[in-house]
């Protein structure tokens, strides 16, 4: 049985997609679509917010298989060092994630961002 999932980004987007059969990723979908331009938010922090504390590695499952192209702003979560881990490249074999997150004038230097000034605070 092939379950249809959907879900709405805040720009109104509505995404389907066969390959994700679980509610536990569109959870994770929903609040990475929420993470504000210019900032990052880690696989732990995505995991905790939609309600599945350590399934950190989840998030990562969820984010690897998700087309480089999506309007989800996938390219804003990174691990708990700072450190880009999804290797999504375009034509030029350059790192998608580092692209989009430059940007939106975030300094990515050696594959590594600084935290204290670009992790989402969500009591902001």
């Amino acid at each position: 049985m092939v379950v249809f999932l959907c879900y709405w980004l805040l720009n109104g987007d509505f995404i389907v997609n066969t390959s994700y059969q679980s509610a536990m990723y569109i959870d994770f979908f929903q609040v990475i679509a929420l993470i504000p331009c210019g900032k990052v938010a880690t696989y732990g922090q995505i995991a905790k917010m939609a309600g599945w504390p350590k399934h950190a590695r989840h998030v990562g499952f969820a984010l690897k298989n998700l087309d480089g192209q999506s309007n989800l702003p996938w390219y804003r979560v990174i691990n708990s060092q700072g450190k880009i881990r999804l290797m999504k490249e375009n034509e030029q074999g350059e790192n998608i994630q580092i692209i989009k997150l430059q940007e939106e004038g975030i300094v990515v230097l050696n594959g590594k961002i600084n935290l204290k000034q670009y992790l989402w605070d969500v009591n902001k």
